[in-house]
């Protein structure tokens, strides 16, 4: 059927052309589209129609634009094909309303080989690609294949975008700040294309998280998803882990191993601090990527690869390039698509989801449920956090630890968060003039101002050390503890 209408019609074109079901089937589409063909001529609008079902759509076919547009009108068409002459105006008329009214379908436009100007305002009114009669299978059928890839990105970015609006984050990244939103946004189309990305951010800011979102919201989640340090292990040892080697190769090389560019089998390998690599490692890396193909070490053949590449690094790369200590033509490129996370400090408002994450998964592993005191979340919320999500993390786990509650109070949190939340707490609770007059002078230690604090709150409690410690934001251990320190076992008539 095929090859006859397209030889009458069409043009000629050889049999092992048409594709087989069983190779181009519905897998090729991740989900089942659907389509509509509007041509008057009966045989090329059937052929057009048992091609699209071949590669996986669904397909509903007329001669008639009225028709057309009554059917449009009561079901979803991912992917419009409609031949213009003789419908010229009224087919481009029907193309600016789809794209009106269905901004997301993918409008094909068939025109005669004369009507150059057609597919030109064709475009104009919203087509996304056009063919130009007469056209042969093959190109049919990458026109149809470019649509269908174009309409699963839209809905992969559409279904990614959702699940942002209903959850506190993407996978397993948390966070509903602006810088966070942002970078969701380019998540949810990065994740959709095999192109390299590099992702720059300070330490702990969670670069390997994000590589992993990457990889699992990507087209290739199924396949493997494999880290290495770049910084860990000595120049030799790197290039194994990376490109592999045959058996005898050096000392100890009992049986060859692949690197983890092949074990990838196009999954994603992650360069975390890929700013570590010597020069000879970065041209090697290189000649990888441009070559999609490696040598393992001690090796006379290469080995195609199709692993896709997502590198990290809290260093200044482009510093780097000018200094010579990085290759420019590596790090172009790397730097195909750029993330750069934010820090901690960046993003003050995620601190609270963030510390519900942790706590909960360590509420979890304890089998006892912990929360934080409004104190020592404040506290939290003040903290410049170097160390960003890592040190946060931390921080939690050690206040866990520490606690002798459910309830997180500031003295368990790590000393230097005690001391702010002390210094705040003072700050607060004592005249605006003395406040400056000991900043000034800075007589005081730390560890003196935090007794003064303990001290004076229990004296006005009139002895009340659990109504002092609530106070204060610290748990009655780390009140008791302290006192001992002090040697004070009567905070009214001691000291």
């Amino acid at each position: 059927m095929l090859e006859t209408v397209f030889h009458s019609t069409i043009m000629e074109f050889p049999p092992q052309s048409v594709v087989p079901v069983e190779t181009r089937g519905e897998r090729d589409l991740k989900v089942r589209l659907h389509m509509m063909v509007i041509e008057t001529d009966a045989a090329v609008r059937s052929a057009c129609a048992e091609i699209a079902s071949t590669l996986g759509f669904a397909v509903q076919s007329t001669a008639d634009l009225s028709q057309a547009r009554n059917l449009l009108r009561g079901r979803a068409t991912d992917v419009l094909l409609i031949n213009l002459p003789p419908l010229a105006n009224r087919g481009l008329e029907l193309i600016s309303e789809v794209k009106l009214l269905y901004p997301a379908m993918t409008v094909i436009a068939m025109t005669a080989s004369g009507s150059v100007n057609a597919a030109v305002e064709a475009m104009r009114c919203g087509a996304a690609d056009y063919l130009t009669k007469p056209f042969a299978v093959e190109e049919l059928s990458a026109v149809l294949e470019r649509a269908a890839a174009a309409v699963n990105v839209d809905v992969s970015s559409r279904q990614l975008r959702e699940q942002l609006r209903v959850t506190q984050g993407l996978g397993s990244m948390i966070g509903r700040s602006p810088e966070m939103e942002k970078l969701y946004r380019i998540l949810s189309k990065v994740a959709q294309s095999t192109h390299p990305v590099l992702v720059l951010g300070e330490s702990g800011t969670g670069k390997e998280l994000v590589a992993r979102t990457i990889h699992a919201s990507g087209p290739n989640a199924n396949k493997p998803f494999l880290p290495v340090d770049c910084g860990s292990l000595v120049p030799t040892l790197m290039e194994s882990e990376l490109f592999g080697y045959v058996k005898g190769a050096f000392t100890g090389a009992m049986k060859s191993k692949d690197g983890l560019f092949v074990a990838a089998e196009g999954g994603t390998v992650f360069l975390d601090e890929v700013g570590e690599l010597t020069l000879d490692l970065q041209a090697k890396l290189l000649r990888a990527l441009q070559e999609k193909e490696v040598r393992p070490v001690g090796a006379t053949h290469r080995v195609p690869i199709k692993a896709r590449i997502v590198a990290a690094t809290n260093r200044d790369l482009v510093s780097m390039v000018e200094k010579g200590t990085f290759r420019k033509d590596l790090f172009y490129r790397l730097n195909v698509v750029n993330l750069r996370l934010p820090s901690l400090r960046e993003r003050r408002e995620d601190i609270p989801l963030l510390a519900a994450h942790f706590l909960e998964r360590i509420s979890k592993e304890h089998g006892r449920k912990f929360t934080l005191n409004d104190e020592a979340l404040r506290t939290m919320m003040r903290h410049d956090w170097p160390g960003n999500i890592r040190e946060l993390e931390h921080a939690i786990e050690r206040a866990c630890t520490m606690s002798s509650g459910p309830v997180l109070q500031l003295g368990d949190l790590p000393t230097q968060l005690q001391q702010q939340g002390l210094e705040a707490h003072r700050a607060a609770n004592q005249p605006a003039e003395t406040v400056s007059m000991e900043s000034s002078t800075e007589l005081q230690t730390l560890a003196e101002l935090e007794k003064q604090a303990i001290l004076g709150a229990i004296r006005t409690l009139k002895g009340d050390k659990l109504q002092a410690a609530k106070n204060l934001g610290i748990g009655k251990t780390t009140l008791y503890r302290k006192l001992k320190e002090y040697g004070i076992t009567d905070p009214l008539l001691d000291d």
